[in-house]
């Protein structure tokens, strides 16, 4: 990364707002995670101030809200989403400072937007999108001023060149993800290999990251490339079935992830957060994936779990998952 880079990002970030020095910022993570960076620096160059929280917890978070006087929420959906399961908290806690509530960095749901609104009723809720390589200032508003629905990241920001790639390689619609901003990074660290295989010689980054773009521009999150696995020759995205899921008027949150199968290669597995009190079953939730999704996409395995685990970044640990799924697995064909 670059100091012209990170100068860019800060007045791309700033410049054009009002006063900010009135604002109070609340981080609960790494900075050495875009999302705690970005913020911290633009609260530094707006004259703005921050409260900086050692790890997230929930309650502290909603608390510390309270207390602070917080305007400005910047998190990962899944953040918000254990916020959500706070209601007393929530409930003890004067909320009415919040103006804006912004979240990005892992795939959401109209479900969690709809949910944020009402615990945040003074405040502006915003999807959207950055990455470390090429800076957390991606799309924004449309130029003249079209409303941008809920699920979108919205219209390339000035100087914010993108590309929609298809897998053979042509422009398209749908696919992967490449960017080319002053933020750009100059590469890896001692990791020549893994930086040409993500920057181009005329400058892309590849993302990794799919996306699609509707008929007025605005472009959407589909997933990860490297989360989507195939089962049965169809490609399946997490994150498309993980939002089906938490459609169900008693699913909290979803967290879909591969597992090995002699015939089908991969096939789904889902580790669900039901909401207090629910009898959700686990064949209740296969049913509800296949009234409402593609065969291939409905989970063969359904795990019920207090709370989905979480990295150091906020983000759902899919890692840990998938080894939790795995360790299932093999209970359940132990003879």
């Amino acid at each position: 990364l670059s100091h012209d880079g990170h100068l860019w990002i800060v007045r791309s970030r700033v410049e054009g707002r009002q006063d900010m020095s009135r604002e109070r910022f609340i981080v609960a993570a790494p900075l050495f995670h875009m999302n705690g960076l970005g913020t911290s620096k633009m609260v530094l160059a707006a004259h703005a101030a921050m409260v900086l929280l050692p790890q997230f917890d929930a309650k502290r978070y909603i608390e510390a809200i309270g207390r602070f006087r917080v305007s400005f929420l910047t998190s990962v959906p899944t953040m918000l989403a254990l916020i959500l399961r706070e209601p007393e908290t929530l409930a003890r806690t004067d909320l009415s400072s919040v103006r804006a509530v912004r979240m990005g960095s892992a795939p959401t749901t109209q479900q969690l937007i709809d949910a944020v609104k009402k615990a945040f009723p003074g405040a502006a809720v915003s999807y959207i999108y950055g990455t470390t390589e090429a800076g957390p200032v991606m799309f924004g508003p449309h130029p003249d001023g079209r409303s941008k629905p809920d699920l979108a990241l919205g219209w390339p920001r000035p100087q914010v060149e993108v590309r929609v790639v298809g897998s053979d390689g042509r422009e398209a619609d749908e696919g992967m993800l490449w960017i080319r901003t002053p933020a750009n990074m100059t590469g890896y660290l001692n990791l020549p290999e893994k930086t040409r295989e993500v920057l181009t010689s005329d400058g892309w980054y590849i993302s990794g990251d799919i996306v699609r773009r509707d008929e007025t521009g605005a472009y959407y999150f589909v997933g990860r490339a490297d989360d989507m696995f195939v089962c049965g020759g169809e490609n399946i995205y997490p994150g498309e079935v993980e939002a089906l899921l938490e459609r169900h008027a008693d699913i909290i949150q979803a967290c879909v992830v591969p597992i090995p199968d002699e015939i089908k290669h991969e096939k789904p597995f889902a580790f669900i957060v039901a909401r207090p009190q629910s009898r959700l079953t686990e064949d209740e939730v296969k049913r509800y994936a296949l009234a409402h999704a593609p065969a291939y996409q409905h989970p063969r395995h359904v795990v019920f779990m207090p709370e989905l685990p979480l990295a150091s970044t906020g983000k759902v640990d899919r890692v840990a998952l998938r080894r939790l799924a795995l360790e299932h697995l093999q209970v359940e064909t132990r003879p």
